[in-house]
């Protein structure tokens, strides 16, 4: 009795710490996995992250009113670097699931799901914006929330000693899940903790356009003279504020203005937040079927439907356009076809309308021919030349030389596992990094042959605008 009191003092009580001894996990794993979960009606999203404001907090929320889940605390911690990053983050997921017992596992919003993602490069090393951030990193919470079609379920994850008997624990485990569900669902006023002032104290793009001109005329150049056929290049906008960035305001923000996107909160230290709302889903894996998209090629959006189709008709007729998307579907093509079984893309691509822009856009499925997960079917899409370049071993050394600030996790695959090794990523653009009261915001575009440095420039400015929005950035000079 002595031992469960010790546990459940450390590992349970999440309100009091961000996380304890027992509960942070580096491979190999030592311990055994013990996952319970119940059905947690009428909590909202919002107010478990704000009760949890403080501690390690994660979110993803799936285009279109799909999945949402959401998470805090950090039960396991996996993380990896170099060129096998991949393999190891499977590894070590495969160590933490294959002697777990996971009660409720056959329902598909229960069970643990691990969070995180990936640097864009694998020889990325933590500079003072991402000083916190590993080239490949996964959190498993100690209580997760997971909601889709009206259902909801509570998830609470602990790592047991190895000599603790899963059923001695249980009663505790399902006794701090109940508590935790009457917590959220208590009435309460969300308010924001620390509020974004109207202006920050500094906003900075430390690229001038006359240093962008020089870096995408050096681009086009090389693809006239080269093999090179596309590259995507970014920049960056500096902001710093008097105090603490609302991340919860920025979130909501997000979530409220493009539902139409895949909105993501990954927090391993608090107030140390990578966060955004993209609209390019890299894969998504559940058994043998899988689904992902050709996104590629922009323009803004009209004031009126009339103007709405005429710019989407633009964009369908611009030639560079259509080929930075076709490079695009190509590379995705012959990446997945020896993987697959069945594969299915359309000849055309159609347009996508967000709040703010469309892209040309190419939904596809494939059948796999066997269900190894997600994770080897991300390694071997990432990065898709939206964000990278073709080809892809021409396009990365480009991008590392080309560009004066390390891109981190932007433009990289963040998302979530579940217990079978499934699970689904998002391309981390349109993005911010956040420590404490400063944010980094980054903002790309892709380059062929033909691309003209100062729509290019305007075209980074479009998608700057909703993490300044979201921040509270309005009319301001890009």
């Amino acid at each position: 009795m002595k031992q469960k009191k010790r546990v459940e003092s450390r590992e349970w009580r999440l309100g009091e710490n961000e996380q304890s001894p027992l509960s942070t996990l580096h491979s190999p794993i030592n311990g055994r996995l013990l996952s319970v979960s119940m059905p947690a009606p009428g909590v909202d999203t919002a107010v478990f992250l704000q009760q949890a404001w403080g501690q390690a907090r994660f979110f993803w929320g799936e285009a279109n009113g799909g999945l949402t889940l959401a998470g805090f605390g950090i039960a396991a911690d996996l993380f990896a670097w170099g060129q096998d990053r991949f393999s190891q983050i499977q590894a070590q997921a495969q160590a933490l699931f294959a002697d777990a017992v996971i009660h409720d596992a056959s329902q598909p919003l229960a069970g643990p799901r691990l969070f995180g993602g990936f640097s864009f490069i694998d020889d990325f090393t933590p500079d003072n914006t991402w000083s916190i951030h590993y080239p490949a990193q996964f959190i498993l919470p100690h209580y997760q929330l997971a909601q889709q079609d009206g259902q909801s379920w509570l998830t609470l994850n602990a790592i047991l000693p190895p000599d603790e008997s899963p059923k001695t624990i249980l009663p505790d485990l399902r006794a701090a899940l109940q508590a935790r569900l009457a917590l959220l669902q208590s009435p309460v006023t969300l308010s924001p903790r620390h509020p974004v002032t109207p202006s920050p104290v500094h906003l900075n793009y430390p690229m001038s356009l006359q240093d962008w001109e020089t870096m995408i005329t050096h681009a086009t150049q090389t693809m006239r003279s080269g093999p090179l056929n596309k590259v995507v290049l970014s920049r960056v906008c500096e902001i710093r504020y008097a105090q603490k960035v609302d991340v919860d305001g920025a979130l909501a923000y997000l979530n409220n203005t493009y539902p139409d996107c895949y909105r993501f909160l990954f927090e391993p230290r608090p107030f140390h937040a990578f966060y955004g709302a993209t609209p390019e889903l890299i894969v998504g894996v559940n058994g043998r079927s899988l689904h992902t998209m050709g996104l590629a090629g922009s323009i803004g959006r009209g004031e009126t439907p009339a103007e709405d189709d005429a710019l989407a008709q633009e964009l369908l007729n611009s030639a560079k356009n259509q080929h930075e998307h076709a490079l695009v579907v190509q590379s995705i093509r012959r990446r997945l076809a020896p993987l697959t079984s069945e594969l299915t893309i359309p000849d055309q691509p159609g347009i996508l309308q967000l709040g703010y822009i469309q892209h040309l856009h190419t939904p596809i499925q494939a059948t796999l021919k066997t269900a190894v997960g997600v994770l080897p079917i991300l390694q071997n899409l990432h990065p898709t030349p939206a964000l990278g370049g073709q080809p892809r071993e021409l396009a990365m050394p480009f991008i590392s030389q080309a560009e004066p600030v390390p891109r981190g996790w932007y433009g990289a695959p963040v998302g979530w596992l579940d217990h079978h090794l499934d699970g689904a990523f998002s391309v981390a653009i349109r993005s911010a990094i956040t420590q404490d009261r400063r944010v980094w915001l980054y903002a790309g575009a892709g380059i062929v042959a033909d691309s003209d440095p100062q729509a290019e420039w305007n075209e980074t400015a479009l998608k700057f605008r909703p993490m300044l929005n979201a921040l509270g950035i309005v009319n301001r000079e890009l």
